[in-house]
């Protein structure tokens, strides 16, 4: 006998789980395309040179890694933003700049599982390729203020910084003091004595002003704080860094990006002086997963997400064919209907099952509404029931709370 079993920090969703996932997408997706991104899918291997030391010392570690069939070095994707700058090296002949686009993938980190984090989990990315201009940035902040507010959250923070602010300090610096928030200033400063750091530079760097971008990316958006101590540990970010964190969510931030305009010039060369093409970009990544478990935190899913339309039943066996009509008009008119699969089954089945599936409605037709062309049409929320002719049926139901209780 073989155990059904899933591997630690990767995770099955059932229907009820999935439907929630997939409502969030769809909002998120909305707005990624009423902004103009298009979508983008990449491979979940690349090569592993592809990934590697784009991510610091921590990504390299966590990243899978492993030898394929071909003995080829590979690597599964850890983040969407490197397969990115990929991806625009690759094919920047063919693309037109700025390129914007967002994706919605499985990325894989061999992590420590904890509340919120996980070893397989889904990013929603957005990015702007192309330009350095602050309008970029501007946009990216404001779609993701009107992303937030469209799945219903109404306390939350953007932070931004600018990594400029970061010069002179060492790079142990940094992912010292990207880690402010998890141990507190006294250990940052301890740390950073061990690492022979000058404690007074973070010391500085806590009294920072804005830089002239983020004073103009400040005016311009709403929900953003200037935080100056603000890190982001990956090697890539050059000027804008962000993050976002929600009120009364202690799990952690719920996404996080930033400028990376270098990072794309690690696959590109001029083709005259064979050095690198500088390559602008700007993005983001929600934190799907976060996003989820603190939507059901807050309440924030709507009540009848996991109801199911309508289930057409099969008073008798003989009666198949006139129950097959009336979802096949049902589905016809863009109305969701389900059939019940098993002639044979009671009603009594077939409406227990109805009731355990979160159907809003239950269609029956007797011999009696069969000579008339008729139906009778239970509003199973509401525990009400009319008899319909067949013809009235989509309209009943379409038309919210169309039968009293």
């Amino acid at each position: 006998m073989i155990e059904p079993r899933t591997l630690k920090g990767f995770r099955d969703f059932l229907p009820n789980e999935a439907r929630k996932r997939q409502f969030v997408i769809q909002k998120l997706k909305t707005i990624f395309e009423k902004y103009g991104f298009d979508p983008l899918e990449t491979p979940t291997l690349e090569y592993e040179d592809i990934l590697t030391g784009k991510y610091g010392e921590e990504g390299d570690k966590l990243m899978y890694r492993f030898r394929d069939n071909g003995d080829r070095a590979v690597a599964m994707r850890y983040d969407q933003t490197v397969p990115l700058a990929r991806v625009v090296a690759q094919y920047r002949n063919e693309l037109t700049f700025p390129f914007k686009r967002y994706q919605i993938q499985n990325v894989f980190r061999a992590d420590n599982t904890q509340k919120g984090r996980f070893r397989e989990f889904l990013q929603c990315d957005i990015d702007t390729v192309g330009t350095d201009s602050v309008l970029s940035d501007i946009e990216i902040i404001q779609l993701i203020s009107e992303a937030f507010e469209t799945l219903g959250f109404t306390d939350f923070s953007i932070l931004i910084n600018d990594r400029s602010l970061f010069d002179g300090i060492p790079k142990e610096g940094i992912i010292t003091i990207d880690k402010l928030k998890k141990i507190g200033k006294d250990e940052v400063i301890r740390e950073l004595q061990e690492k022979n750091i000058d404690p007074t530079l973070f010391e500085k760097l806590t009294l920072a002003e804005s830089t002239e971008r983020i004073s103009t990316i400040l005016k311009e958006t709403t929900h953003t704080i200037f935080q100056p101590t603000l890190a982001r540990g990956l090697d890539y970010y050059t000027e804008l860094i962000i993050e976002v964190e929600l009120a009364g969510y202690q799990a952690g931030s719920v996404g996080g990006g930033g400028r990376y305009d270098d990072l794309i010039g690690m696959f590109t060369h001029s083709t005259s002086t064979s050095q690198s093409e500088k390559i602008p970009a700007v993005g983001f990544a929600f934190g799907f997963d976060r996003i989820m478990d603190a939507m059901e935190t807050l309440n924030l899913f709507p009540q009848d997400i996991n109801s199911k339309n309508v289930l057409v039943t099969i008073f008798t066996p003989d009666q198949i064919h006139y129950s097959q009509k009336i979802t096949h008009d049902l589905r016809n008119k863009g109305i969701s209907a389900q059939l019940y699969l098993d002639p044979s089954a009671k009603m009594e089945k077939q409406l227990k099952f109805a009731d355990k599936n979160n159907f809003s409605f239950a269609i029956i037709a007797g011999p009696e509404e069969v000579g008339n062309n008729t139906a009778v049409l239970k509003n199973l929320k509401f525990r009400s029931q009319e008899t319909l002719h067949i013809t009235e049926l989509a309209n009943a139901i379409t038309v919210p709370n169309s039968i009293t209780p």
